[in-house]
């Protein structure tokens, strides 16, 4: 189960990424609490979540072809202390009780600009750890380190809210990043130089481009992803209102679900990292879509709390079962000097389709109510991995 964490340079960069992505959390729900307390307003959450993500779109591929060129190590530095200065901004600004909605947009804008470049790099340097030996365990244990921190972090945000106010979970978060930078300077990765045809960063871009569109697999399962990002991932961002006004549990119950979906998601992670290299992983990644899909249908018309942490659990269980299995499948076929791009493009369908899902859950939710936002997103993913299902019938024959 724990196999690539024998390797120095993976277990290292591991438990730092694992501490920073709990201060991650942390402030991701308190920031969530803090607009929801300035806006009251569905469609305000739907947009900070817009401005995080657009940049994603926009310079993602960009960011993929810069991690096929440069170190990829060095790229995740820089990144890195980035995201850690814009965490002690917003720290500052809520210390100081100047916070406005306004400057939770700008800087949400910045940190989409960093994630631009810093996603494709820290999906593709997995292999550069591990080796394609021990690809599939560590991307299952990077998924674990990442719902591990959806389980302790939004417990403790719920906590720490209470007791050191909002100011300080941005403190922890900024100070979370430093675990990471340390980990990235301890490792050492001897960096293979991909055989550029043209010094051109758009001519690269295109051939990347060409590359995917030529392979019908990778076409087929980027398209799972981008559909799960559009219509599938926007619960977490209408996660206050769905606990405010639905349930109405407050923001410790808003971090008991939060949890509730790390929860599913560490246990789908622990699975994938004992199973190993599997057969059968076409037909697990197509069974865990439809059990996304159906329960996030239950959980929008859930009126119970206890139900609604049940679904959860499924919910985060089979997403990052499905993501997980795409994100490797990718690895696996792609070839090396392709793979920073093709991850690229991975995380645009990922990251990058959720400004415009935060949009729609937002203005659906503020328009017909946040059950009816969720539950529209759930029919949505159901019908469109029926619809893969029988289009492209050799998904369920990968192995």
């Amino acid at each position: 189960m724990f196999s690539s964490l024998s390797i120095r340079n993976f277990r290292v960069y591991w438990l730092g990424m694992l501490v920073s992505l709990i201060g991650t959390w942390i402030q991701q729900v308190a920031q969530s609490w803090l607009v929801f307390e300035l806006t009251s307003s569905a469609f305000l959450l739907g947009v900070v979540g817009f401005l995080n993500s657009i940049p994603v779109l926009i310079l993602c591929l960009f960011g993929g072809v810069l991690a096929d060129r440069l170190n990829k190590r060095n790229i995740l530095i820089a990144t890195q202390i980035a995201f850690m200065v814009l965490a002690f901004i917003l720290a500052t600004l809520i210390q100081l009780k100047i916070i406005t909605p306004f400057q939770i947009m700008a800087v949400a804008i910045l940190n989409g600009v960093v994630m631009a470049f810093d996603a494709p790099a820290r999906q593709s340097i997995v292999v550069e750890l591990v080796g394609k030996k021990h690809l599939f365990n560590a991307i299952a244990l990077n998924s674990v380190a990442f719902n591990s921190s959806r389980i302790i972090g939004p417990a403790l945000a719920g906590i720490l809210v209470a007791t050191i106010g909002m100011s300080g979970c941005f403190y922890i978060n900024g100070i979370s990043f430093l675990a990471v930078i340390i980990a990235l300077f301890s490792v050492r990765i001897v960096k293979t130089q991909n055989k550029f045809s043209h010094s051109n960063t758009f001519r690269d871009l295109k051939d990347g481009l060409i590359f995917i569109k030529s392979n019908r697999l990778i076409l087929a399962l980027i398209s799972m992803v981008g559909v799960v990002s559009l219509f599938g991932v926007a619960h977490v961002i209408l996660m206050p209102i769905f606990a405010n006004d639905v349930l109405n549990v407050g923001i410790k119950g808003l971090g008991v679900l939060m949890s509730s979906a790390g929860l599913g998601a560490l246990i789908g992670a622990l699975i994938l990292a004992r199973l190993g290299d599997f057969k059968y992983k076409g037909r697990l990644l197509l069974f865990s879509a439809m059990v996304f899909s159906i329960s996030l249908i239950i959980f929008s018309l859930s009126k119970t709390y206890l139900l609604s942490i049940f679904a959860l659990i499924l919910i985060g269980l089979s997403s990052v079962t499905a993501v997980a299995l795409v994100n490797t499948l990718l690895q696996v076929k792609v070839e090396d000097r392709f793979r920073g791009r093709v991850m690229s493009v991975f995380m645009l369908t990922f990251a990058g389709m959720m400004p415009f899902g935060n949009l729609i859950a937002g203005s659906l939710a503020q328009a017909a109510g946040v059950s009816f936002a969720l539950l529209f997103g759930g029919i949505t993913c159901a019908v469109f991995f029926t619809a893969i299902n029988i289009i492209y019938p050799e998904i369920k024959d990968i192995s």
